[in-house]
């Protein structure tokens, strides 16, 4: 289930970055989904990926 969680979130991220030029709230929504791989990093255990994610949403 985790895996799935964070293919889901890495997808999301691409989509989102694809279409900021779009609107600002895609901006926003790429930000909730570094959030998310960063949540997912630290729930899988390899906290580096954690903390790098966390860096894209700052």
């Amino acid at each position: 289930m985790l895996t799935v969680y964070g293919a889901a979130v890495v997808t999301l991220m691409m989509v989102f970055y694809a279409l900021e030029s779009r609107s600002s709230w895609f901006s926003f929504a790429f930000g909730l989904a570094c959030l998310g791989s960063s949540v997912y990093g630290w729930l899988a255990g390899t906290w580096p990926f954690g903390v790098l994610g966390r860096r894209g949403v700052s």
